[in-house]
Order: structure tokens, then sequence, then C-alpha cells
């Protein structure tokens, strides 16, 4: 009996640790994802002279290999991407593709949701 109250107790304190620590994982995995597809958009508009139209022109284009999946939704068709502003960049279309957001509505340990970083 002794045995199983010490395992309970451990068990009590490590849980929270672990489920902290994955939480941790998915939070730098967004960070990396993020991070990568925001230096192939501007890649791709240093190269072309606009933004791209969706992150699958991105693919098609080889600035990225595939759409990374959400840590926090577990998909990659739930990115929220954001147009440029109105700018004048000539003639052209400026594009439909300045920046990307994740799609989860949970918010991060720093209590800032994700769909803000």
């Amino acid at each position: 009996m002794i045995v199983m109250t010490i395992v309970a107790i451990l068990a009590a304190i490590a849980v929270p640790h672990y489920q902290r620590n994955l939480i941790q994982a998915r939070e730098s995995v967004l960070r990396e994802n993020l991070y990568q597809m925001r230096k192939a958009i501007d890649g791709f508009f240093a190269d072309q002279g606009r933004y791209p139209e969706s992150l699958e022109e991105l693919v098609e284009k080889r600035y990225l290999r595939g759409i990374p999946k959400d840590p926090f939704t577990g998909s990659a068709e739930t990115w929220y991407t954001i147009p440029p502003e109105v700018l004048d960049l000539g003639a052209g279309d400026p594009g439909a593709v300045y920046d990307v957001r994740s799609g989860s509505n949970l918010a991060g340990l720093n209590g800032i949701p994700y769909r803000d970083w």
C-alpha cells in the first residue's frame, strides 16, 4: 500500500511537468514553422516582386518543400493567411499572402493566443 501511495505521489508530480513539456515542444515547432514560412514569403517577394497568392504557390515554386502542419490543429489546412495592405508595387498584383498565423484558438504558455504569434 505504501509503495502504491509513493508511486501515485510521484505520478501526480511528474504528469503536469510532462504535459507542460509537450506544450513547450509544440510551441517550439510552431515558432519554427512560422519562421520558415515567413522566410519563404519574404524570399518569394524578393524574387518575384509580389507576394504569393497562396501557401501552395510557395510549394509549387519550391520556396517550401511542403506546407507544414500546425502543431496545435494537426492540419496543414488551418493556417490563417493575412493579405498585404494596399501597396504601391507598380502595375502588378500585390499577391494574397503577406503573413501567416496559426489557426488555433488556444493561448500559449505566455498567455498570447497562437493566432497572434
